[in-house]
This record gives C-alpha cells, structure tokens and sequence, in this order.
C-alpha cells in the first residue's frame, strides 16, 4: 500500500469517527465516505442513506451537522468541499444492509464464474446473509425457483431499477 493511500484511508477513518454519531443522532445510516483531490481542491464525499430513502432535507441537515464537526476534528492541513448526499437507487451493495434492505425487490448479480451459462441473474431478493444470498428466479415459461448464490460468487449486486 503507497503512503499516499495509508494517508488517505486513515483521513478516511477519522472522517468516519467523528460522524459516525452524528449521522447516528440524526437517524441516518453512514454508506460510505470518499476522499478524492489533493490540497485545497480536495473533496470528501459523504453517502448517506436510511430506511425509505434519502431526502434533500436529510442531507441538508447532515451537512449542516457534519460540516462544524469536521471544523473542529481538522482531518485535513488545508481547505476541503463538503459533499453530502444519497449513494443513488443504482449503487452496487457493499454491506449485508444493502441487501437486507433489497429483501422482496428485484436485484441484478453480476457472478465472478457464469451459473447455468449465465454471468448475470435478476431476481426478487427472498433472504440474505454473510454467507450466501437467495433469488426467485423465473426461467422461460417454468415455474419460478429459489437461487442460492455465494457471496464470494457475487462481483457486483445491485437493486433493479426499472425506468
């Protein structure tokens, strides 16, 4: 690992800790954090999500929240931009929330080794742990079946958004 990305992972982890509570108290769920630039043009992008989705208001309320928190904490030796918003209804899931989140709705997986000749499968999302995840799955005119896939099967996994 460069110096460069221990540096910005650990300004990635102090960032979490000191807004990790706040999110906590404002009933919002931490997605992800991302630092990106160098010096002043520095961005630190903070996801946000919670049961029902995102609102503007809710993300105006965090970064009024976290913006002074941060003042304070000085993750950074110069300026940086604030962003806070919603990961989006398309963003791959990253933790067992997102996909215990997805339980009853459509999902796509992308597999790391095709299953049955397939790369992808789309399903409704019946059940999801830290081990495996289960789909039904309808295939041609047959009746629908449960899929049981591996998590260590899944590169990407996201919810299906029907435009």
């Amino acid at each position: 690992m460069s110096t460069q990305k221990r540096g910005a992972q650990s300004v990635v982890d102090r960032v979490q800790e000191v807004i990790l509570p706040i999110l906590w108290a404002l009933g919002l769920e931490l997605v992800e954090v991302v630092c990106v630039g160098q010096g002043p043009r520095s961005v630190v992008r903070v996801l946000i999500d919670k049961p029902g989705g995102v609102t503007v208001t809710d993300c105006e309320q965090a970064h009024k929240a976290l913006g002074p928190a941060l003042d304070v904490a000085d993750p950074f030796p110069h300026a940086y931009t604030l962003e806070v918003s919603s990961p989006g209804l398309d963003r791959p899931f990253k933790r067992l929330q997102d996909y215990q989140r997805a339980i009853g709705k459509e999902v796509s997986l992308k597999l790391r080794h095709p299953l049955n000749g397939q790369w992808r499968v789309i399903g409704r999302l019946v059940e999801a742990d830290e081990q495996a995840v289960s789909l039904t799955v309808s295939i041609g005119a047959a009746a629908p079946q449960t899929l049981r896939v591996e998590q260590e099967q899944i590169a990407d996994a996201r919810l299906l958004v029907k435009i």
